[in-house]
């Protein structure tokens, strides 16, 4: 969820010296709280707005009798977990889909042997895992104790574990155990670790948001995901970080590292997700995007992240950020490991307003010679041809792609409206932080860190948040149409505008590895797909993923 924020310089703009003179004539209205006419004045500067003498005599009655509603809400903080009363849906008035879910098969080898190296079986894929646990040639303990004894040895080094779950994961390996003797099978994942960024909630745990101010934070209730992935059997081993309140990489525990190089940070703010799974410490993780979280953590650490449609998996027991732009997705190593995590904890429920069950008819199966791709020249033409971006073309020529070249819808403002709508949600979320100064305890304290946003997010009049929402519906519009002409379109994972458009239209992608860069670190390109087009987007990603190495590589010091 972290993003870069670059704000109006208005909005940063602290009004100085001596108040706007009251206009001759004028009588002086003043309530108690010091409310007159030269501070309307000033405001007007701030919002700019300019009124005649007349017009802010009447208007100023009305702002006083607002403040002591406003002060009425003070007086009764909402906790983060109470929704907005309307919700933002990605599809586009009479858009039609088929809702029809086909049956899955996985493809679960049938020979799977333990590696001679036991530290291998760190970066096996789930179904390979899956094969070794259905013929008992190793037992779901002895994996769990496998990926913990790794989360001990390395999360130190990454900053990426803030809480490991031992205990429950125990008795988890335990019950998927008893179901393996009874020949109960729930899904692929049976049996299988995972790690969770924490900002989800799960009972027994301590969720912390990644700050100061919640580090002793209990939720006695189990996020969404969390008891989808139960009731698949998966085993819950560690909450990962983020940084806090999902921005970047930084948390009260430090800074999570890069495991491809560990002077730099993994990228944020599904931090640890990505950090803990790129180097083996998890076979898969959950984290969250609202504004690059999952994409760019993904591209720093050389994962395979899929951002969701938005809606596409309820965030009910997540928390929330920024609720019209808050997606949940899962942090793999291949696209077909990020497939089977997407079948079982993709759906709606009656809490989340904005979640819907949609179908996910993947086969992993995709003739790549037949898709309409095409990648954007305007982010790619100019880029180097060893770069990860044009080495990818190369590679899907080579695979029988026919590439289209188009260029991507880049003067709309996409993050200046993102921006802003981010800024007034999640200061709304975070109301009592700001008010109780408890945000003086976060460790982030820089102009563009949550602290001084959410101050700053005080002052966008709800008029343009509403404005923002609506030019964020001509996007719509226009974008929508252009990316559903196409199966699949390729960009550079945070070049343009195009992270920005995106998020705010609310189309899913898909990050992973395609290359390396002279110091190590990987290089990553991503892949847009049309609104619940996760199925084709994963086969696709699937396909290069086949026909390359990149995401089969690890990093060292890891192994």
């Amino acid at each position: 969820m972290s993003f870069k924020i670059v704000l109006p310089a208005l909005l940063l703009t602290v009004l100085a010296g001596p108040l706007v003179a009251q206009p001759p004539g004028m009588v002086s209205t003043q309530d108690s709280a010091g409310i007159g006419l030269p501070e309307l004045m000033a405001a007007e500067k701030l919002f700019d707005l300019r009124f005649t003498p007349v017009k802010r005599d009447s208007i100023l009655s009305g702002l006083i009798d607002n403040l002591h509603f406003y002060q009425y809400l003070h007086a009764h903080p909402l906790y983060n977990d109470v929704p907005l009363s309307m919700s933002f849906d990605p599809l586009l008035p009479g858009t039609a889909y088929d809702r029809r879910q086909n049956p899955l098969h996985w493809d679960i080898p049938g020979e799977v042997s333990l590696p001679a190296n036991r530290n291998d079986l760190a970066y096996y894929s789930i179904p390979e895992l899956a094969s070794l646990l259905r013929r008992r040639k190793i037992t779901s303990v002895e994996l769990t104790q496998f990926f913990i004894e790794r989360l001990k040895k390395y999360g130190s080094i990454l900053h990426c574990v803030i809480q490991l779950t031992e205990d429950s994961a125990l008795a988890q390996a335990r019950w998927a155990d008893a179901q393996f003797a009874k020949g109960v099978y729930r899904s692929p994942l049976q049996g299988i670790p995972y790690g969770i960024k924490d900002l989800f909630a799960v009972k027994g745990t301590n969720t912390t948001w990644g700050t100061p101010p919640y580090k002793d934070q209990v939720i006695d209730a189990n996020a969404y995901v969390a008891e989808r992935l139960d009731d698949a059997g998966a085993v819950l081993v560690a909450k990962l970080s983020l940084g806090e309140l999902a921005m970047d990489d930084v948390w009260f525990g430090g800074l999570t590292r890069n495991p491809w190089n560990l002077a730099v940070g993994s990228g944020g703010s599904s931090a640890g997700s990505a950090a803990a799974t790129a180097a083996g410490l998890v076979p898969f993780a959950i984290g969250t995007e609202t504004y690059g979280s999952i994409v760019d953590p993904s591209m720093r650490c050389g994962a395979t992240g899929l951002r969701p449609t938005f809606g596409s998996i309820a965030r009910t027991g997540c928390m929330a950020l920024c609720w019209s732009s808050d997606k949940v997705g899962p942090i793999c190593r291949s696209a077909e490991d990020a497939a089977i995590v997407f079948a079982y904890i993709h759906g709606g429920d009656s809490v989340d307003a904005s979640s819907r069950f949609m179908p996910f008819n993947y086969t992993g199966k995709v003739d790549v010679t037949r898709l309409k791709v095409a990648y954007t020249r305007n982010y790619i033409d100019t880029l180097p041809d060893d770069s990860p971006a044009k080495q990818t073309l190369l590679i899907l020529r080579k695979m029988g792609v026919k590439l289209i070249a188009v260029d991507f819808p880049d003067d709309l403002r996409g993050n200046d409206i993102l921006t802003l709508i981010i800024g007034v949600e999640s200061a709304a979320a975070f109301d009592k932080l700001t008010r109780t100064n408890q945000d003086d305890e976060m460790v982030q304290q820089n102009k563009d860190r949550w602290p001084n946003v959410f101050r700053t997010a005080r002052f966008v009049p709800a008029v343009e948040y509403v404005n923002a929402c609506r030019m964020r519906t001509a996007i719509r519009q226009k974008v929508d149409p252009f990316i559903s002409q196409y199966d699949i379109i390729i960009a550079p994972p945070e070049t343009g505008d195009q992270l920005a458009i995106t998020n705010l239209t609310g189309h899913p992608s898909v990050t992973l590895p395609v290359g390396y860069r002279p110091d190590g670190t990987p290089g990553s390109i991503s892949f847009i797909g049309q609104l619940y087009g996760e199925a084709r987007l994963l086969a696709f990603a699937k396909a290069f993923q086949d026909a390359t190495p990149y995401n089969k590589q690890h990093p060292k010091g890891f192994e």
